[in-house]
């Protein structure tokens, strides 16, 4: 199969803007709290959006696919519920770990939207698959222990399983969204969690943040998230799911490689152990193909 170029240049781009999220966000969570930081970013991708698809009717390009209608309304809702909770777990989780562990971590994210499409959408799971899910799990685990002789929690390692649980919950309901306008889908998700992520910072007594840190959030938010969905969804368009996840599974190793380079973070033994078992594991989800099964 001859692979597009072009397309597999979208998937790759799509994976290192949403890698160069974590380390960035470690940084601005100095000037940043956590909920206000999880509703700028989403924000930034809402309104970065609704520009971005305001310029493409403007230019005489509206989207072909379909909007969202009431039928949808019960997995919208789920949506923007889950994408409420996962960016403020995922903020308190970088705050208390390395930013190294944290994109490690985001692998988790594929393991719970895997398992819960078993469970609750009974779709099929590969002997291939389940063998990825137990390696990313054991390595998720791994990073989970702040000290592994006295089993003491990494409470930020937790925090970051816990966004990514929320966020396997929220694939599955976007997945049901999947044959709507994906511009329209990330746009309700960015202004909508993002104002509800604003609610919750409000209600915790959290300030805004000058100017500056405020421009800077929006715009990794626009980048990080926004762009990153939207180069992802053209992928998808000629590389189909599967491959384009393919692609997208480098994100985590860039994450890992962009927090060394901008925090010159240090790798322990322990999260080098973990990273050979997600490599592999990371192999093993990248090459199952569901239509092959």
């Amino acid at each position: 199969m001859k692979i597009n170029k072009t397309a597999a240049l979208y998937a790759i781009l799509a994976a290192a803007l949403y890698a160069i999220n974590v380390p960035i966000s470690k940084i601005l969570l100095h000037h940043v709290d956590a909920a206000m930081m999880a509703a700028l970013l989403y924000l930034g991708a809402g309104v970065g959006l609704l520009l971005y698809s305001a310029l493409e009717k403007l230019l005489g390009r509206p989207s072909s696919r379909q909007p969202l209608t009431k039928r949808d309304l019960p997995y919208t809702v789920g949506m923007v519920v889950l994408d409420i909770a996962a960016p403020i777990l995922l903020m308190a989780g970088i705050a208390r770990t390395t930013s190294g562990n944290v994109s490690l971590l985001n692998n988790f994210e594929i393991v719970a939207t895997s398992v819960i499409a078993l469970v609750i959408f009974k779709e099929a799971i590969s002997k291939k698959l389940w063998c990825a899910i137990f390696l990313v799990t054991l390595a998720s685990a791994i990073l989970s222990f702040e000290n592994a002789g006295a089993f003491t929690f990494n409470t930020g390692s937790l925090l970051v399983l816990g966004a990514c649980l929320c966020w396997g919950f929220e694939n599955n309901c976007t997945k049901m969204l999947s044959s709507k306008s994906s511009v329209e889908i990330v746009t309700i998700k960015g202004c909508f969690s993002g104002l509800g992520s604003l609610c919750i910072a409000l209600l915790l007594g959290e300030d805004f943040p000058n100017f500056l840190w405020t421009l800077t959030a929006l715009i990794l938010g626009f980048v990080s998230y926004g762009l990153s969905i939207n180069f992802y969804i053209l992928a998808q368009k000629d590389l189909g799911a599967a491959r384009t996840s393919a692609y997208y599974s480098i994100a985590p190793f860039l994450g890992v490689a962009f927090s060394i380079l901008l925090l010159g973070e240090q790798p322990t033994l322990q999260f080098c152990a973990a990273l050979v078992i997600m490599v592999l594991g990371t192999v093993l989800m990248a090459s199952d193909n569901p239509q092959a099964q």
